[in-house]
């Protein structure tokens, strides 16, 4: 019975080859050109979306060239097991379909830190529904801004719905994300970002493999309209029902890009040309160039007959008059520390001066009188530009 059964070392080769199968299997649902396609795409739209960030966290944002691969759902629900943040964006404009992204908890307390004004963290604190709230502000204005790079990058007008964060884990989300559900694998690109010295971390994007496929079709062209036969950029495909095309040469993504590129130009030449043969048209009408004549503005109009319209009609105008107590300024650190009996200090001293404005523009100063249990107030001195104007 000993001799019939399995070594650790068999065991070991029997598990490491079905992995490597699985693998293999996984990376043939996308081509190596529509991998290097993604990488395209997602090296484009990140590269603005640092940007953003950069301008939200007032830090200095870099995400890296990302890593493209096919994932089991079920192997990253293994090996990620931690909570972790997902923000869900979902398109609707322009592409139809949704992606993931993922950050780590303690990289979102963090954001929503720098996004407060603080200069210290606490990793320790529990994630709460503002860091959630934070970090999904955070993703629309990057995923805002990558998708005007992909608007021309696809020729299209490309808008996203507000995301939506959620802390959950891998085994969850399976059931719970629209984009893992009834999903054996996932498109996997990885990043991985710094802000300034605070954070080096890694972020991925999980995207659909049918969606990732009609991102790259998008952007070889294959599903658009075209006027002429010369427009007309061929594919070589197996199958007009699958949206995976195979290529013989290394560089066919250039050609590809280079057929976009020139569809673009060809377009351009057009509208040149067509512009070139409306400046050629010329009338045969003679032109007549005289001197102008000007009427002589010398004299000047009696100073008595300037102003003769009544104030009456004006007078009936309201104005609001405000009478302003004090002014401070406070970061809204503070501020989400007031409650009730916080006192805030004003920059007016005791005994000093109001101000008086009407409309918001300053008139005059003044001094707190009592009228009949009702507070008023005295005028003390009208303010120079008032009486200038008036």
């Amino acid at each position: 019975m000993a001799n019939d059964m399995l070594s650790q070392e068999e065991i070991d080769a029997l598990l490491k080859g079905t992995t490597e199968d699985n693998l293999t299997d996984l990376n043939e649902e996308i081509s190596e050109v529509e991998r290097d396609a993604l990488g395209e795409i997602g090296n484009i739209s990140m590269g603005s979306a640092a940007t953003a960030l950069s301008t939200l966290l007032k830090q200095r944002v870099s995400i890296t060239i990302p890593q493209v691969s096919v994932e089991n759902i079920n192997i990253l629900a293994d090996e990620y097991t931690i909570p972790f943040v997902a923000i869900d964006v979902k398109y609707k404009t322009g592409l139809e379909g949704s992606n993931v992204l993922i950050l780590k908890t303690d990289d979102v307390k963090i954001i929503t830190d720098l996004m407060l004004g603080k200069e210290t963290f606490d990793l320790n604190r529990e994630l709460t529904e503002m860091d959630l709230s934070a970090v999904s502000e955070a993703m629309n204005q990057m995923m805002g801004t990558a998708c005007t790079s992909l608007s021309e990058m696809f020729s299209r007008k490309i808008d996203i719905e507000p995301p939506k964060s959620t802390e959950i884990t891998f085994e969850k989300a399976k059931d719970e994300l629209d984009v893992l559900k009834n999903a054996d694998s996932i498109v996997k690109i990885s990043f991985k970002m710094t802000v300034g010295d605070i954070i080096n971390s890694n972020i991925m994007q999980l995207i659909p493999v049918g969606f990732a496929k009609e991102l790259v079709s998008k952007l070889m062209g294959q599903d658009s309209q075209v006027e002429s036969e010369e427009e007309v950029v061929s594919a070589n495909s197996t199958d007009d029902s699958s949206l995976s095309y195979e290529y013989e040469k290394e560089d066919d993504l250039d050609k590809m890009f280079d057929s976009k590129v020139k569809k673009e130009e060809r377009k351009e030449e057009k509208k040149e040309k067509h512009l070139h043969e409306n400046k050629n048209i010329e009338t045969d009408k003679s032109v007549i160039v005289k001197k102008p004549k000007f009427e002589a503005f010398d004299v000047e109009p009696k100073k008595e007959n300037l102003h003769n319209e009544s104030i009456d009609l004006v007078g009936d105008i309201p104005v609001e008059i405000t009478a302003e107590l004090g002014r401070t300024a406070k970061k809204i650190k503070e501020i989400l520390e007031y409650g009730v009996g916080t006192i805030v200090e004003l920059d007016k001293l005791v005994g000093e001066p109001l101000d008086v404005y009407a409309n918001g523009k300053f008139i005059a100063k003044g001094e707190v009188v009592v009228i009949d249990d009702n507070f008023g107030i005295r005028i003390t001195d009208i303010s120079n530009s008032y009486k200038e104007d008036n």
